[in-house]
């Protein structure tokens, strides 16, 4: 987040959009596994985010890899993956979200002018 009194620093860089977590499937995906503490199967996991196994499993590769997610393989009579969001993977989507807000209100900001200069 910049720092308002020094008005030098890059107001709208919005170097909180991390882009391991800015791309459509991958913020499904955590959104999805924020709600649900215990976590979800690959499959319940593909269903809610529209995806297919190919590109479920690329995006956990990808969130596995920066710490944001956990797989575990369950055994049994079908194999079952178990995702999961880490603590690291929550605190950087939150962190996220909290950027996403304030480009929101940047944007309501700018748009309560033009709002205003409209003929009723």
């Amino acid at each position: 987040m910049t720092d308002p009194a020094r008005p030098d620093t890059p107001r709208y860089a919005y170097e909180g959009l991390d882009r391991v977590i800015h791309e459509r499937a991958r913020l499904s995906v955590l959104t999805s596994l924020l709600t649900r503490r215990r976590g979800l199967s690959f499959a319940a996991l593909k269903k809610l985010c529209a995806l297919t196994d190919g590109n479920l499993a690329r995006h956990l590769q990808v969130l596995e890899a920066a710490g944001m997610v956990s797989l575990s393989k369950a055994s049994g009579l079908r194999r079952q993956t178990l995702c999961r969001i880490s603590a690291h993977g929550r605190r950087r989507y939150l962190e996220y979200i909290a950027v996403l807000e304030q480009v929101l209100r940047d944007a309501q900001a700018a748009r309560a002018p033009a709002l205003a200069r409209r003929p009723a």
